[in-house]
């Protein structure tokens, strides 16, 4: 579809202010998207992309409130959280009679958005689901994409386990919603056993938050999503194109733990790096986000991007990324090598 098409296909019909950041709903060719903008647009933009049943508040929060990460990547980036469709705060039941869309076409939403917005190239962090729908869009559109920032990525379709699973929580959205046995298989998707804690030992209070979060997703929207996710294909394949520079995280008692070694080895070494946080599960970005920092910050200095106190001046011009040495994302000199945290460049 031509730019100019994808332009008029793509309105905003609402805004407000909405903590911190202004909401854009945006109409696209498959259905409108919540966009929360945060910060000055003149900056480059990082997109965030959450997983199944969350939206930037449940999966992202934890992130940009650690203060350290927070000041790298506000200081440096016009933030854009993308929920996927119907998984913004307050968003109404889709009709069950739209069609469903697909993968592919969650990834073409995001061409419209940045087009609508005047993007050109961007940085995209995503969670599981939402690492998938990033990756998927820098395959098809790799002259949009500057970056990726992965956490617990998926790239294959749906193992037999993985398969079972989202068949149990299909049934259970459409005959029961939002129920507490469909909570429980979505906290064990995103969290290890240690902050979900035990009859002996009391969950942990992100656990608890994300558990009230799910409280108000509509079971139609996330039945939606699921069923779009449940009938990815493995896009293996196409990550020998990609030429980005990719940061995968992921935690080592996460679900997807070996998806994301299997394609960090299906990825270019020369631009590519994985980083596993111990005694973690799926989302890195909710239980140990502190992890997540000096890594980031070595990656982001192959852009020129730094830190306030280390950088003066506010980047407000497109990213030029200059080649990350292999030695800067080496354990030794991100300073991983002690645990909880382990780090290994892929081979």
């Amino acid at each position: 579809m031509a730019a100019e098409s994808i332009m008029e296909s793509v309105s905003v019909d609402m805004e407000h202010i909405y903590l911190g950041g202004k909401e854009h709903i945006v109409r696209t060719c498959h259905g409108p998207v919540s966009v929360i903008v945060y910060g000055d647009q003149d900056k480059p933009a990082l997109l965030t992309y959450p997983d199944l049943a969350l939206n930037h508040m449940s999966c992202f929060q934890g992130l940009f409130f650690c203060p350290e990460a927070a000041s790298l990547l506000l200081h440096n980036f016009c933030v854009y959280h993308i929920s996927p469709p119907g998984h913004e705060l307050g968003a109404a039941a889709i009709c069950p009679d739209d069609p469903v869309p697909s993968v592919d076409d969650l990834a073409d939403q995001l061409l419209e958005i940045l087009n609508y917005f005047r993007l050109g190239a961007v940085m995209c962090m995503g969670a599981m689901a939402g690492a998938y729908i990033l990756t998927l869009f820098a395959i098809k559109y790799r002259e949009r994409v500057l970056g990726l920032i992965l956490v617990s990525p998926l790239c294959k379709a749906p193992s037999w386990t993985e398969w079972l699973c989202n068949k149990v929580m299909s049934n259970l959205l459409y005959f029961y919603g939002m129920s507490g046995l469909l909570k429980e298989c979505l906290l064990y998707r995103y969290f290890s056993k240690e902050v979900r804690g035990s009859p002996e030992v009391p969950e942990s209070d992100i656990v608890q938050a994300c558990r009230r979060l799910l409280d108000e997703r509509q079971s139609i929207n996330v039945l939606r999503f699921l069923q779009a996710i449940d009938r990815r294909p493995d896009i293996t394949q196409g990550l020998k194109r990609l030429k980005c520079r990719t940061l995968i995280f992921v935690g080592d008692l996460s679900p997807f733990h070996s998806e994301a070694i299997h394609m960090t080895t299906k990825l270019d070494r020369k631009y590519s790096a994985l980083v596993e946080v111990q005694a973690c599960g799926s989302m890195v970005t909710e239980e140990q986000p502190h992890a997540m920092l000096i890594p980031m910050e070595y990656f982001l200095m192959g852009y020129g991007l730094y830190r306030p106190n280390q950088f003066n001046g506010s980047p407000r011009s497109p990213l030029s990324p200059s080649c990350i040495a292999p030695e800067l994302l080496s354990p030794e000199s991100m300073g991983l090598n002690l645990k909880p945290i382990k780090t290994r460049v892929s081979r």
